[in-house]
């Protein structure tokens, strides 16, 4: 009885851990195959593009400075704050240019009534009287010997008596010289008066004008619309005393300018000898933002510098974008992309579906059985987030760009399009 009750304990031992080792061998089976995003490859007509680091900088910068010297008296704008062109910015203490303006009109005055004294010419006028009364004396005196030389030769009248008149003429011709002489240096020294009155006028005139741009200058508006910078002098401060004294600056960025710099051969491919010169004016720019977003606008080509740098062997190339708002900034890094061509029937791939391997850029295909097959791909240009393969992939075949880190060459996959979630993710 005891050898029966002992093989049933052993038989029912035998029959648990069989059991167990059936649970166990299922429990340890396979897992499901990882789950990738795929995408399929494309072949398409695509643009070909160039691309250049370039430097933002504004259309026109303009420093304001202080033109005359006085107290900063009152600021009007907010620290880069959009200005409007003709916007009142400063204002500097009017009073001492006020005062001046007052003087130089007074002065204006006083040289303009001098003048009109110096053109009355008084003793001009009384000179030429002067001059005609001797004349008049000086005719007599001639009538006088004229009639009494033919006389005295008849001895109707006596040597005397024509001696006499003889002695008149003279003296009358002698007063008329003298006369004339007197009325020629008057008239000079008048002239010489008026001129110099009419030159004090002029000055004068300088010195109202001069006094009314000064004050003109307590005033500073803006020059154009765009961005004002910051502050450089507060208010109640002394400027102007010695230099112009830099008060704030202003750009304009809308149009907003990027410069950067193209090689020889990439000049080439922007023109050619028939078109030179006209190609570059229909180029389109797209504008790329350091932190990889595209700037909205397309731009458009403004300059190209008038010779290679024989240093660098570039040229200067600069470009206009829209820039409404004044989003962006002068001084920023940009990249620039301009399509320089077309390429027919291009396979494309995602970028981030290539991997480097050994040297070798690589990509992970999805086959027709879902197994990963690992390709060896020879790539070409960049095309906005793909890349053109010259060999080793097809139109139309699955790649994985998600997920590739789980995957095994040959390894079986689970191909989903779209984002693997964190669930499928680990499964």
């Amino acid at each position: 009885m005891k050898h029966t009750v002992t093989v049933a304990i052993i038989a029912g031992s035998l029959i648990a851990s069989l059991s167990c080792k059936s649970n166990s061998a299922h429990n340890t089976a396979a897992p499901p195959p990882p789950s990738v995003v795929v995408a399929e490859v494309s072949q398409k007509t695509v643009p070909i593009y160039s691309e250049y680091v370039g430097q933002t900088r504004a259309d026109n910068t303009v420093e304001l400075r202080a033109r005359v010297e006085g107290l900063l008296q009152k600021v009007y704008f907010r620290e880069g704050a959009p200005v409007k062109k003709g916007q009142l910015l400063f204002t500097i203490d009017k009073r001492p240019f006020q005062a001046a303006l007052q003087s130089a009109k007074a002065l204006a005055t006083k040289s303009v009534s001098d003048l009109a004294q110096a053109q009355q010419r008084t003793d001009v006028l009384q000179a030429q009287a002067e001059l005609a009364d001797a004349q008049a004396v000086l005719n007599r005196a001639d009538q006088d010997v004229a009639r009494l030389a033919p006389l005295a030769k008849e001895k109707a009248v006596t040597e005397q008596d024509l001696d006499a008149a003889i002695a008149a003429q003279k003296s009358a011709r002698a007063s008329v010289d003298a006369r004339r002489a007197n009325l020629t240096n008057l008239e000079a020294a008048v002239k010489y008066t008026i001129e110099r009155a009419k030159a004090e006028v002029s000055a004068a005139n300088a010195r109202v004008i001069q006094a009314q741009l000064e004050l003109s200058y307590c005033d500073i508006y803006s020059p154009l619309s765009g961005i004002i910078g910051f502050l450089q002098v507060d208010e109640g401060n002394l400027v102007g005393r010695g230099e112009a004294t830099l008060l704030a600056t202003v750009s304009a960025s809308d149009p907003l300018l990027v410069n950067f710099n193209v090689s020889e051969i990439e000049y080439l491919k922007l023109t050619d000898p028939e078109t030179a010169g006209q190609r570059a004016g229909q180029l389109r720019f797209d504008l790329l933002l350091s932190d990889e977003s595209a700037h909205p606008y397309q731009g458009t080509f403004r300059v190209l510098d008038r010779s290679v740098d024989p240093t660098t062997g570039t040229m200067k190339v600069e470009a206009a974008f829209p820039n409404p708002g004044s989003y962006l900034r002068p001084g920023q890094f940009a990249r620039v992309r301009v399509a320089v061509s077309e390429k027919e029937n291009a396979i494309l791939v995602p970028m981030r579906a290539v991997q480097e391997l050994q040297g070798a850029k690589t990509v992970m295909v999805v086959d027709q059985e879902n197994k990963a097959v690992l390709r060896t791909v020879k790539l070409g240009e960049k095309v906005d987030k793909d890349v053109v393969v010259l060999d080793g992939l097809n139109a139309g075949e699955r790649v994985i760009v998600e997920g590739m880190q789980k995957v095994r060459p040959g390894g079986q996959v689970n191909p989903q399009v779209g984002a693997v979630t964190a669930k499928t993710a680990g499964g």
